[in-house]
C-alpha cells in the first residue's frame, strides 16, 4: 500500500517557503482543516475552497460554512475563503441508486470524486500549482481511495494533486485538540441525508440497548 504521507514530505521538502507554490485546499468542515491547515500553510500559499453539495440540509451548510471562515479568519488570516455554489443535485445525481449503501462504499466514493473533480476544476481555471482535499485527515475515510480518486483527477484537469494522508502523526486526534481551543462546532454525521439517517438510527438503537440495560 503506498504512504502517502511520505509521499507528501517528499514533495515538500522540495519546496522553496520564499516562493510558495499555490495550493487549493478543498474543506469539508472547520474541524478537519484546522490541523491540515497547519501542516499546509508553511510550504504553500492556500486558498481554502468550500465545495460540499453533499451536505444535507442547506441550514447545516450553511452552519458549517460559516464555521469555516470564522475559525480561518482567527486562527489563518492570510487565507482566503472561496465558497463553491451548493448544487446538492449534483450530489443527489451521483447517489441514485445507492442510497442504501453503507457509508464508505462507492456512494462515498462517488462522492468524492464529485468533490475533487470541482476542484480540480478550479485550481486549473485559476492558476493553481496545486490542488487536494482534507478528506484524508478522518479515520472514517479511505486514504487510499481518496489519493487514488485524487490523482486519476489530476490526469482529468491537468493540474497537480498534493498527495496526503493528513490522519498521520496524530492528524485527527490533532484536530480534535484544535476545535476545543477554537470552540469549532464538530458535526456528528459525515454530510449527506444518508449518513445522517444512519447517525440517528445508531443512536436510536444505542439509546434503546442502553434503555434495556437499566430494565434488565
Amino acid at each position: 500500500m503506498e504512504n502517502y504521507h511520505k509521499d507528501f514530505l517528499n514533495i515538500v521538502a522540495n519546496i522553496d517557503k520564499r516562493q510558495k507554490p499555490k495550493l487549493l485546499l478543498h474543506v469539508c468542515c472547520a474541524p478537519c482543516s484546522s490541523h491540515c491547515l497547519e501542516v499546509v500553510e508553511p510550504f504553500f500559499d492556500v486558498t481554502v475552497f468550500f465545495y460540499n453539495p453533499n451536505i444535507s440540509p442547506k441550514t447545516e451548510y450553511d452552519k458549517r460554512l460559516l464555521e469555516e471562515q470564522k475559525f480561518v479568519k482567527i486562527a489563518h488570516p492570510n487565507v482566503k475563503v472561496v465558497e463553491a455554489e451548493y448544487d446538492s443535485q449534483s450530489f443527489f445525481d451521483i447517489a441514485k441508486g445507492l442510497e442504501d449503501l453503507p457509508e464508505g462504499g462507492e456512494r462515498c466514493h462517488k462522492c468524492y470524486e464529485l468533490r475533487l473533480k470541482k476542484t480540480a476544476q478550479f485550481a486549473r481555471d485559476n492558476n493553481f500549482d496545486f490542488f487536494t482535499t482534507t478528506l484524508t485527515v478522518s479515520p472514517y475515510k479511505n486514504s487510499q481511495v481518496l489519493n487514488e480518486i485524487g490523482a486519476n483527477v489530476a490526469k482529468q484537469y491537468g493540474v497537480k494533486y498534493l498527495f496526503s494522508d493528513f490522519k498521520k502523526q496524530n492528524g485527527y486526534l490533532h484536530s480534535i485538540e484544535l476545535s476545543h481551543k477554537y470552540n469549532l462546532y464538530r458535526q456528528n454525521y459525515c454530510g449527506c441525508i444518508y449518513s445522517k439517517i444512519a447517525r440517528e438510527k445508531f443512536e436510536k438503537a444505542k439509546e434503546q440497548a442502553q434503555q434495556s440495560k437499566l430494565g434488565a
